[in-house]
């Protein structure tokens, strides 16, 4: 096992250990975390695939299904991803197997024509588009007939090597998304059937940090290692000679990173002193690069329009953040010199 990969593994245990802690010291600042993480999400996720609503407020009221009729695709696809997260998050979803992974298929694609629910019935490939519109073959992913068998086959050996306890649950999660991906069950999703998975998988196993932080997010925010990754360990899966630890060790990396950013908002808010201290944490550290004034009241509950209008204004004049637009167009950005 690679030292990063241990290093960032006690890394994870030691913040699932304080995870009781904050539950009982600070379940207002949890409730907080985990409405903001939730949006992140289902944001980032859908971005990921580019699907992608502009209006943020929008978004936020598809989020909270309080938007009325969908417009387009993307915006139905949002909903989707919403209810495939909720449904885990909120609903007992066990056992895992694969009327499970159909029906959260079923429920990314619920609002839209297309078919969920359904595995594919024509092979695939996963490729990179170049801009000049040419395209490079990433993987070949298991052939449609093969598919049903190898995705049950695969469900199976992750129930027993769970109950085996012989490994690491983190890695069983790591390996689990990766062979998931790797067959490639559905014609379109299966990255966000993985992501999704993922959070309800590692909850199970008792890391629960994916509720207060969006890995998701994180994702997004590292993209490209995260399809390198993928690449460097799905290369000679047929051949059953493929190397999984560039993909486990960008997965527990990332979930340490999880947890790092989990424990600097609880002692964030522990040591917070004025709202105005609240809000210039969140914009400096927290908030997206491009984000509306509603992004910050929504994450700082309790603090007022006119509190986050005067440190906005304030971090605009040392220089930190510039405005752009106005009226409820208007956005604040982040200067790179901040990132």
């Amino acid at each position: 096992m690679p030292a990063e990969v241990v290093m960032a593994l006690r890394s994870i245990d030691t913040g699932r250990g304080s995870e009781a802690l904050y539950r009982h010291q600070l379940p207002g600042l949890l409730t907080e975390l985990a409405n903001r993480a939730r949006v992140q999400s289902i944001t980032a996720s859908s971005a990921i695939e580019g699907v992608v609503v502009p209006d943020a407020q929008r978004a936020e009221r598809i989020i909270d299904d309080k938007a009325g009729p969908l417009r387009n695709r993307s915006e139905q696809e949002l909903a989707g991803y919403r209810k495939a997260l909720d449904y885990l998050f909120q609903e007992d979803w066990h056992p895992l197997n694969l009327g499970l992974v159909l029906h959260l298929h079923r429920l990314l694609w619920s609002e839209t024509a297309y078919p969920g629910g359904q595995l594919k019935t024509d092979d695939n490939l996963v490729v990179d588009r170049s801009p000049d519109g040419t395209t490079t073959v990433r993987f070949t992913p298991v052939p449609a007939a093969r598919t049903e068998s190898c995705l049950r086959d695969l469900l199976d050996r992750y129930r027993a090597a769970q109950q085996d306890g012989r490994h690491h649950p983190v890695l069983l999660v790591g390996l689990m998304v990766l062979d998931l991906l790797v067959i490639h069950p559905f014609a379109d999703g299966n990255g966000r059937v993985g992501r999704v998975l993922t959070n309800a998988l590692l909850v199970e196993a008792g890391y629960e940090v994916c509720r207060w932080v969006s890995l998701e997010q994180l994702v997004a925010e590292t993209a490209d290692e995260y399809y390198e990754a993928l690449l460097r360990s799905t290369h000679n899966w047929h051949e059953d000679s493929a190397d999984p630890w560039p993909w486990l060790s960008y997965f527990v990396t990332t979930l340490a990173a999880a947890y790092r950013r989990f424990a600097d908002r609880a002692a964030a808010d522990r040591s917070s002193g004025t709202k105005q201290d609240r809000v210039r944490d969140y914009v400096l550290n927290h908030a997206e690069l491009v984000f509306k004034l509603s992004q910050v009241r929504q994450a700082l509950p309790g603090v007022s329009d006119p509190t986050i209008r005067l440190v906005l204004e304030q971090l605009k004049s040392e220089g930190r953040v510039k405005s752009s637009g106005t009226g409820r167009g208007a956005v604040w950005v982040r200067l790179p010199d901040q990132i």
